[in-house]
């Protein structure tokens, strides 16, 4: 089973600020923070973070490559997508019901990462 999904940033710092706001509107927080990482969780279920590269490389996303974050309800998963294009992320595809019947939310965060929000309640 998965334990932990990790994006690579070029700027920790931003990453830090960005998922802090779209995390946080669900109450996910931050469950540590190294130099070179930033850890998210809610003590249940497969974590999150964000990272510099330990090569040193520039950081890149992966085409085909999205985290799915579960969300409270439908309202949440609005408020999250709103807040990552208030961060500088871009939409990916707008909130709403998909052909499979979820509710669901896509942008990328300011490094090109994909993420989306699925309503589960």
């Amino acid at each position: 089973m998965i334990v932990n999904v990790c994006f690579g940033t070029q700027d920790l710092e931003r990453a830090g600020q960005f998922y802090d706001a779209v995390l946080g509107v669900d109450g996910i927080g931050r469950t540590g923070q190294t130099e070179r990482a930033i850890y998210y969780g809610t003590g249940a279920g497969a974590g999150f973070a964000v990272t510099l590269p330990f090569n040193g490389e520039p950081a890149t996303h992966g085409n085909g490559t999205m985290a799915t974050i579960a969300a409270s309800d439908r309202a949440t998963v609005d408020r999250m997508h709103e807040a990552a294009l208030a961060g500088g992320g871009t939409c990916e595809g707008p909130p709403g019901e998909r052909a499979n019947g979820y509710y669901v939310a896509y942008w990328r965060d300011p490094d090109g990462n994909k993420m989306n929000a699925v309503a589960l309640g």
